[in-house]
């Protein structure tokens, strides 16, 4: 069963994703890392975005981030064609890793941009993790020293929150102190228990 999870920018996936990770029958794989990583390894991606990009994509045989952040977030053809060259890629790679996982009761799929991907096609459940508008700005300028203009450009290129929300199956609210364990706690529970209906 692969389930996924997601949030806008800054609502506290990753947070969420490490709770999930203390249970010993479910298997993570966040796709934002594994991107990250694949577009510095693999030489498909690597010659691809030099070619969209330019030599400036790569700084010391690693990805530019900075650079190739500075172009997407303002222009969305550049933003898709870069997602046309990876996703392809980290589907293949997640392929891979859920034949690898078939004993876990479940894999939980992080994905920042899964409704946009359409990767929650393959997902048997969706999770979105909530927070406000003004708190997720908040957090991503004090975790990536990031200019509030940034952070908006970023959020300009996700779906809106309501979308997202109307399109799961549970929802978990991280703000105001919400205890996000209990949260988790519970539908941990009610997924190794719909493992034996898939």
């Amino acid at each position: 069963m692969v389930v996924g999870l997601t949030g806008g920018i800054g609502s506290g996936k990753t947070t969420v994703a490490n709770i999930f990770s203390k249970f010993k029958n479910v298997a993570i794989y966040c796709a934002d890392d594994e991107a990250k990583k694949l577009m510095n390894t693999s030489l498909e991606i690597k010659s691809k975005l030099i070619n969209l990009f330019g030599e400036t994509s790569y700084l010391d045989n690693q990805l530019n981030r900075k650079f190739i952040a500075s172009i997407v977030f303002k222009d969305k053809e550049k933003l898709n064609a870069l997602n046309s060259i990876v996703h392809p890629v980290v589907r293949k790679h997640f392929k891979d890793f859920v034949e690898l996982h078939v004993n876990k009761d479940y894999i939980l799929y992080e994905n920042a941009i899964l409704f946009e991907s359409k990767s929650n096609l393959k997902c048997d459940i969706v999770i979105s993790v909530f927070a406000p508008k003004n708190i997720r700005i908040e957090r991503t300028m004090l975790r990536d020293g990031s200019l509030k203009k940034e952070v908006e450009n970023r959020i300009n290129n996700q779906w809106l929150e309501d979308k997202k929300l109307l399109q799961s199956n549970y929802i978990i609210n991280n703000f105001n102190d919400k205890d996000i364990d209990s949260q988790v706690f519970i539908i941990h529970n009610i997924l190794t228990k719909k493992r034996s209906c898939f």
